[in-house]
């Protein structure tokens, strides 16, 4: 198993970056295939920063800096477990499958943890960590309940796990790579077993974003209807200037967002062995 990886209103939040986290240029980048994203790659941007949005959203509001062990679970290239330890956490472990993707994350991100893994059976010690994010990675699972299951194995008594996964009802279809994506009811449905709800969020265009469909259409289903090579200049600028805070992470109207991120915790501590 490979683990790792339209409505939109203006209403969407910004996101606040309590200190400043910026990632090492990176000139080494992952082969694309599709399944996951990288930073670095121009015609990649817009998923790029869709993506560093969310995990931009988690070092914005939690406290990084006390928050202790750290696990990234499916961490794909590393980008987003390296703004983790950026903000402040410390140690932060990286778990993948792959091991190309692996030597990649220890070249470019050397002072993160790597640990080669299966999610759904970790091999961590019970109660290992602190805080669990998996960022667009359980749409990749077959068995995500198992993987559900794992990350409250391993997770403290008193820990977070951030979760995220597209929204099945905006997200295009048609990745092979997904083996099941989720609405927010099945989400939630999901983590239930285990955890308590603490935020249910949606990921949703900001106003430049909005502005720009507002002239042009769907800048989803505009990079998706050709080869980045022919896109129109108007396109190809957009992607190439998209930017995490193009992007707003806010409560409510779930089933419109793009993405969809769960925060909870364990709901009954002393059932987890």
């Amino acid at each position: 198993m490979n683990v790792t990886r339209e409505k939109h209103e203006t209403r969407a939040s910004p996101i606040t970056v309590r200190r400043t986290t910026t990632l090492t240029r990176v000139t080494e980048t992952l082969p694309l295939t599709g399944e996951r994203t990288a930073p670095g790659i121009w015609h990649e941007n817009y998923w790029f920063a869709r993506h560093e949005a969310a995990y931009r959203w988690i070092t914005a509001n939690s406290a990084i800096e006390s928050t202790g062990r750290v696990l990234d679970a499916g961490c794909g290239e590393g980008y987003g477990a390296e703004l983790l330890r950026l903000a402040g956490a410390d140690p932060v472990t990286g778990l993948d499958y792959e091991d190309t993707t692996l030597r990649h994350v220890r070249r470019v991100y050397p002072q993160l943890k790597v640990v080669r893994g299966n999610l759904v059976q970790t091999g961590f010690a019970d109660r290992s960590f602190d805080l669990v994010t998996s960022l667009q990675t359980i749409e990749h699972l077959w068995e995500q309940p198992w993987f559900v299951a794992e990350c409250a194995r391993i997770l403290a008594p008193t820990g977070t796990v951030v979760l995220s996964t597209p929204n099945r009802l905006t997200f295009p279809s048609g990745n092979w790579y997904h083996t099941r994506e989720l609405t927010a009811a099945e989400f939630t449905e999901l983590l239930a077993p285990h955890f308590s709800i603490t935020h249910a969020l949606g990921l949703h265009h900001g106003n430049r974003l909005q502005a720009w469909e507002t002239q042009y259409g769907s800048c989803v289903h505009a990079q998706l209807a050709a080869e980045y090579d022919d896109w129109d200049d108007d396109l190809t600028t957009l992607v190439k200037s998209t930017h995490y805070e193009d992007f707003g992470i806010r409560p409510g109207d779930l089933d419109e967002s793009l993405d969809l991120i769960l925060v909870a915790r364990l709901r009954d501590a002393r059932s987890v062995r």
